[in-house]
């Protein structure tokens, strides 16, 4: 024998008693690694027992299932006996082809995988069923070690020494991961081809086992390609193994081929995928799960919690159908107003986009809003599936030139297109309790838009603010429901010395009006008055305790002492605001949004209470759990009554069909150039807000008029008047005492004299604010009627202005006309001052002018 051969003796003894000595130090060492920091698990074994890692499920106020959480492993268990003979062959031809042999390793397997992890290699393969099962286990499989390799070897000695080989395979088949977050052939199945994994074809058995080798390279979804390769390689083997016939697997093969659909996404996720009826309230759901009621106590995904909520699920289907209706009205409106293209652009611009982007030419850009969002449709629907069929069909790679160009334009269009899309934020909540019984945080939850906007968005919510501070008014008891004063031009000056002259919505002005019809009407001047009246001091300190927003961050929102913080410059979130008006719903008692009732552990044990910890909370509070007093809540329900009997959403009401005798309750928001929209109201049962407006402002704009009495009060009396089908007709709570009903004059708000021919109103009072002077104004106007007009007369003789008889109040335009006269009115009773200097408004402002 030459020296070559000894050499090649020499070489093969040495692998031998590697692999031997390898084998003998795994055990041995592995028996006193497990014995010392495994007990648990052993004693899982010894009875025959594995734990298995549970969803956390999610149930509505009535059990109803609303998800699952299972973070990366989604998980359902298949009896073995209800699976597919041919899957089970297929993973026996793939994984491990002398399973029912041996007893738990693979000597040659594992000897060649000690060997070159000795050499400081790793190479994939070698480990049976049953150790790939003891590895995932009770073992880290991405750990590539020497330790984790015998560790892993002595668990599998255990398991074939407690359970059948089929008791084995249904453990491993339930419990591996099959890619994209899936863990086990039932949640695979239904991710990959959304049926049970009992009805799996060979081609589709295939698929599954050879993602259990590398999930990343094999994904049918983001490499189909290879997948389709090995797919054939394994059911060709399964053919050479007699599993199944060539017929067979090429009809299976051809089929699911023909029918692949290549449009998928490829960010498809088992967490994205879930079945989740309530999406952005059950991620609202994990984040205090995981930040609070389980933090450092317990794993959300595998610990098997059953979460019971508040949500309604009846209320959510609705809420979802309306919202989501409503929202693509909004974007089609929005894109009405956003385009100049016409017939022959629709066709053209989204080539010459989508080759700017695709080409990076940016001269081509069109640069429109609705051509990104046109661009992105066209992409989504023509160009990805030619280049992904382009992929399977020729072997390209995901990472080659023209996917790569083509995922990166689509990034940046689809960027450029949520920047400019329409979205929204609805929050229902119970007004006694403080139930959130539907939730929507964005036009649809989804990897690219995860914002909970009903929670997270910080918006400004326009003249829907103006109630926070009118109830401090009336709880202050400086203004009531009847309070007049005078809508005309005026300058505010702030704290720091800066003039603040605002305007009402296409800049009218109302003359005389009590506060409930301008609160209604929402009026700017009267509410800068009681603003004024108020102080910002108290007017901050009642809205941030109605919303439950921390003193401390109030600067930081916007609560600055200057006056257009009172037309709703701070920033705020559906949440929040559903809470101040609930809370004004609930009497003044503070209302604290709930979402988790209690939760119980895998054994059916509640081990957490957290709507029992709020109400303990509320009652060691005591008195300070009083925002308003009980009079002033009931108040400002009355006065918000007449948004949908006179106000901003009467007409939605009325074409919505009314309630039925219902009492609603609410106020409309909008901002500057149509920014944002706000409908928000309750009824004796429920608040609901709800908001539309854009991620980032800009020059972005619903459209002109898209108010919240336009773009939202529609969708908002539907929605309402779904979920209060079949309640029982009840008028709101009101406390036993401390109010006072009079019918008082509906141009100055006091007491209607004998014989009065003016209109009157009832309005509600705490008790001792009523009036008690009587109206003199007729009176006045009779006397001085005369003599005024006179010297009107006079005084714009010349001009193109008519004098009319004194009546109510007028709209009018900012045009003025200098007068030289200075005229100071007192209304004898009437407890507000008039002043009319050389500055009058020309049409109507003054009651005199046409």
């Amino acid at each position: 024998m030459g020296f070559a051969g000894r050499k090649g003796v020499l070489v093969m003894v040495l692998l031998i008693v590697t692999a031997v000595s390898a084998i003998v130090f795994g055990v041995v060492t592995g028996l006193a690694l497990a014995g010392i920091r495994n007990t648990e698990h052993l004693d899982a074994v010894q009875r025959g027992e594995t734990f298995n890692a549970l969803p956390t499920i999610i149930l509505d106020r009535t059990g109803r299932e609303i998800t699952q959480f299972f973070g990366d492993e989604r998980r359902e268990l298949v009896p073995i006996d209800e699976l597919p003979k041919h899957l089970i062959n297929a993973l026996i031809t793939r994984e491990d082809r002398t399973f029912f042999h041996h007893h738990g390793f693979s000597f040659r397997g594992t000897a060649r995988a000690a060997w070159n992890l000795l050499r400081g290699r790793y190479v994939s393969g070698g480990s049976t069923i049953t150790q790939q099962l003891a590895g995932h286990l009770y073992a880290d499989r991405t750990e590539f070690s020497l330790i984790r390799k015998l560790r892993e070897l002595w668990w599998a000695l255990q398991l074939e020494k407690r359970l059948t080989k089929y008791e084995i395979l249904e453990e491993y088949l339930n419990k591996m991961p099959f890619g994209h977050g899936n863990y086990g052939v039932e949640s695979a199945s239904q991710f990959y081809f959304g049926r049970s994994a009992r009805d799996l074809t060979h081609a589709e058995s295939a698929i599954l086992v050879i993602q259990l080798a590398n999930p990343s390279l094999y994904s049918p979804i983001r490499r189909p390609n290879q997948a389709r390769v090995m797919q054939r390689v394994v059911l060709n083997d399964m053919v050479t193994m007699g599993f199944a016939t060539q017929e067979e697997v090429d009809f299976s093969f051809d089929d699911y081929w023909n029918n692949y659909d290549f449009t998928r996404s490829n960010v498809s996720t088992a967490f994205f995928d879930r079945e989740d009826r309530a999406r952005y309230f059950s991620e609202f759901v994990r984040f205090q799960l995981e930040n609070e009621y389980l933090f450092g106590r317990a794993n959300v995904n595998r610990d098997g919690f059953t979460v019971h909520t508040t949500l309604d699920l009846d209320y959510q289907r609705a809420a979802d159908r309306h919202m989501t209706a409503s929202l693509e009205t909004s974007n089609r409106i929005y894109e009405q107003n956003r385009s100049v293209s016409v017939s022959a652009g629709d066709k053209l611009i989204p080539a010459i986009e989508l080759s700017a982007l695709l080409f990076d030419i940016p001269e081509l850009r069109v640069g429109d809003a609705k051509e990104r969002s046109r661009t992105l449709e066209h992409y989504q629907r023509q160009i990805n599936p030619v280049i992904d069929m382009v992929s399977l069909l020729f072997g390209s790679s995901e990472n080659d030139e023209l996917r790569h160009v083509a995922r990166v334009s689509y990034t940046r269009t689809e960027r450029e297109a949520q920047r400019t899309r329409v979205e929204g934020g609805l929050v229902t909540l119970d007004n006694s309790t403080g139930h959130i019984l539907a939730l929507i945080g964005g036009s649809g939850f989804e990897a690219r838009n995860q914002l909970n906007r009903a929670v997270d968005a910080r918006v400004l919510p326009g003249s829907a603010f103006k109630p926070m501070y009118y109830a401090a008014g009336i709880d202050k008891k400086v203004i009531t429901s009847a309070t007049t004063f005078y809508d005309a031009p005026v300058v505010f000056w702030n704290d720091d010395g800066t003039p603040y002259a605002p305007n009402n919505y296409f800049g009218r002005w109302w003359g005389w009006v009590d506060l409930t019809t301008a609160l209604a009407a929402s009026y700017n001047i009267p509410a800068l008055r009681v603003l004024d009246r108020v102080g910002f001091t108290d007017a901050f300190r009642v809205a941030s305790r109605l919303m439950g927003i921390p003193e401390a961050s109030l600067a930081s929102r916007g609560f600055v002492r200057n006056f257009p913080v009172g037309l709703g410059t701070v920033s705020v979130s559906p949440m929040e605001m559903a809470r101040g008006y609930a809370t004004i719903a609930n009497l003044g008692r503070e209302v604290v949004p709930i979402a988790v009732r209690y939760i119980e552990d895998r054994d059916g044990r509640v081990i957490l209470e957290p709507e029992q910890e709020i109400r303990l909370a509320q009652q060691r509070r005591g008195r300070d759990a009083q925002v308003i007093s009980p009079q002033a809540a009931y108040v400002m329900t009355e006065m918000m009554k007449a948004t949908f009997e006179v106000g901003t959403m009467a007409g939605a009401r009325a074409r919505g069909g009314g309630f039925d005798d219902m009492p609603m309750a609410g106020k409309t928001g909008s901002t500057q150039n149509w920014l944002d929209a706000w409908s928000i109201g309750y009824s004796p049962y429920v608040t609901t807000a709800v908001w539309f407006g854009f991620d980032r402002g800009g020059n972005n704009s619903l459209g002109t008029n898209q108010t919240g009495a336009a773009a939202v009060a529609p969708m908002w009396v539907q929605y309402m008047r779904e979920i209060h089908e079949g309640r029982d007709r009840v008028a709101f709570p009101k406390p036993n005492d401390g109010l006072t009903t009079v019918r008082v004059s509906a141009r100055t708000g006091l007491l209607p004299p004998e014989n009065y021919s003016g209109r009157t109103v009832e309005r509600v009072f705490i008790s001792g604010t009523e009036p008690t002077q009587f109206d003199s104004l007729q009176e006045f106007e009779r006397d001085w009627t005369p003599v005024f007009a006179g010297r009107m007369r006079d005084a714009i003789a010349g001009t193109n202005l008519t004098v009319n008889a004194f009546g109510g109040p007028r709209p009018q335009s900012d045009l003025s006309v200098d007068l030289d006269f200075d005229i100071d009115l007192r209304f004898p009773g009437y407890g507000n001052d008039f002043d009319l200097n050389g500055d009058l408004p020309a049409s109507g402002g003054n009651p005199l002018l046409d």
